[in-house]
């Protein structure tokens, strides 16, 4: 099924979140993307009944493999478009931030895979 902005920015914040703690639950995502806790309970329930995450009888959001592989392609993205918007473009690291964010979730894989080959070979 394919998944939204919102979505894919839910997976990438309990990737990061899963990283640095080792432990997610859903006050942490919210906490972190500064939602509301009911906002929040609506996209768990979406992101699970899409197969995205699993969450445990204690609270803990984790994230299945196809989960993981959706946040990780994303969050691969920012890191990419943030780092060549900073390093190569010279954008504050701010703006570079927030249009990481938003270019992450619309650029085509065309797109993005000749970007990241430009990337590989400007660094060369």
């Amino acid at each position: 099924m394919a998944i939204r902005e919102s979505g894919e920015d839910y997976l990438e914040t309990i990737l990061i979140l899963h990283r640095k703690t080792g432990f997610v639950r859903s006050i942490d995502v919210a906490t972190e993307l500064g939602y509301s806790k009911p906002s929040i309970s609506r996209a768990v329930g979406i992101l699970k009944a899409d197969g995205y995450i699993t969450v445990e009888a204690n609270g803990q959001i984790v994230l299945t493999d196809e989960g993981l592989a959706k946040a990780e392609q994303v969050y691969g993205r920012h890191v990419l478009l943030r780092s060549f918007l900073m390093d190569d473009l010279g954008v504050s690291a701010e703006n570079a931030e927030e249009d990481a964010c938003r270019m992450e979730h619309i650029l085509s894989e065309e797109t993005y895979s000749k970007l990241k080959k430009f990337i590989k070979d400007l660094k060369k």
